[in-house]
């Protein structure tokens, strides 16, 4: 392949990183704006779940010691490049940039651990919700049709009659 093909697939990579990052960091945020102003939609298992099991794989990977294979895909293809540094298109640098500083490892274990906690803890806070409880939570977890059998239904009757 031509050397602009992994040039291209390296950045590609990078904004990959980037958005995972940010799922986990704005995901958070998200959790916790949104338990505080009641968005039912934080506490969906599916968002919730994912979005721990995205932290628990920092984690853990810091506390192996692996480097995240994202990391090595793309150094691997920025070598095959030839790239030797980031000299090449301003988002690809500053995405790059904003993920990647210089600490001892111990630090970044430390910051995943610990934002790794919080994200279990927001369990505690803002509990998943299995199934919605009332008619205004069913509207607002779309394909459920869960609905108290005292609530009107969308015709103006009661639920299944008895």
């Amino acid at each position: 392949m031509p050397p602009i093909v992994y040039r291209l697939l390296a950045d590609l990579v990078v904004v990959v990183h980037a958005a995972f990052v940010l799922f986990v960091l704005l995901g958070q945020v998200a959790v916790l704006v949104g338990a505080g102003r009641g968005w039912a939609w934080v506490r969906s298992p599916r968002f919730r779940l994912l979005h721990l099991a995205a932290i628990l794989v920092v984690v853990l990977e810091a506390w192996a010691g692996i480097t995240c294979p994202l990391t090595t895909w793309e150094k691997w293809l920025r070598d095959a490049a030839g790239q030797e540094s980031y000299q090449g298109d301003f988002i690809a640098n500053w995405v790059h940039d904003a993920l990647f500083f210089t600490a001892p490892p111990w630090v970044f274990t430390l910051i995943y651990s610990l934002f790794g906690a919080l994200v279990a803890g927001t369990l505690w806070v803002a509990p998943l919700r299995w199934r919605p409880t009332d008619v205004t939570d069913a509207t607002e977890f779309p394909g459920t049709s869960h609905q108290p059998a005292d609530a009107p239904s969308v015709a103006g009757k009661t639920g299944p009659p008895v």
